[in-house]
């Protein structure tokens, strides 16, 4: 089944504040969100899902600002995390969780600026799987914040989880 449809319709859902539990992502378990994931995301339209790449817009609410009417780092944290998720998702056909998350920020969104955003898996390397999000301001092109990901699948219950690091 392909990923990239379920990872487009599970982000537009957080975006449109939809319900917060997902019954199926493809393997048969429910999902909830988190009420962080649906604020952060809240008017993300997706304009493009593939196998390993999301591309969105967003236009910066007044309820994700900082003191300075500034798109929050935290916000922008989130974001990055849930739509990189689900792009690697849509690649690998799987939950993974993250195991090494970095973004570098360099410039500030006011409120109502439009963002784009794109999300591609950059590829595996052995057990671990690696990502990266390009925020930038679509009037300018100017890069806004870049996140990068290394995720590892989530082991089955039942599996012994001791590390073999």
């Amino acid at each position: 089944m392909e990923k990239a449809p379920v990872a487009k319709n599970w982000l537009e859902n957080l975006a449109n504040g939809g319900a917060r539990q997902v019954k199926d992502l493809g393997d048969g378990k429910p999902r909830e969100f988190k009420a962080l994931d649906v604020v952060a995301l809240k008017g993300l339209e997706v304009l493009r899902a593939e196998k390993g790449l999301l591309f969105c817009k967003f236009v910066v609410p007044s309820h994700l600002s900082d003191k300075d009417g500034n798109w929050s780092a935290g916000a922008i944290a989130t974001l990055i995390d849930d739509v990189g998720s689900l792009t690697v998702f849509s690649f690998f056909n799987q939950i993974k969780v993250s195991v090494d998350f970095v973004i570098s920020y360099f410039s500030t969104v006011k409120i109502n600026e439009e963002v784009e955003i794109e999300a591609k898996v950059l590829g595996p390397q052995g057990k671990l799987s690696s990502m990266m999000v390009e925020i930038r301001k679509k009037v300018t092109g100017e890069l806004v914040a870049l996140g990068k990901q290394w995720m590892s699948a989530v082991k089955p219950e039942g599996v012994d989880r001791k590390s073999k690091l």
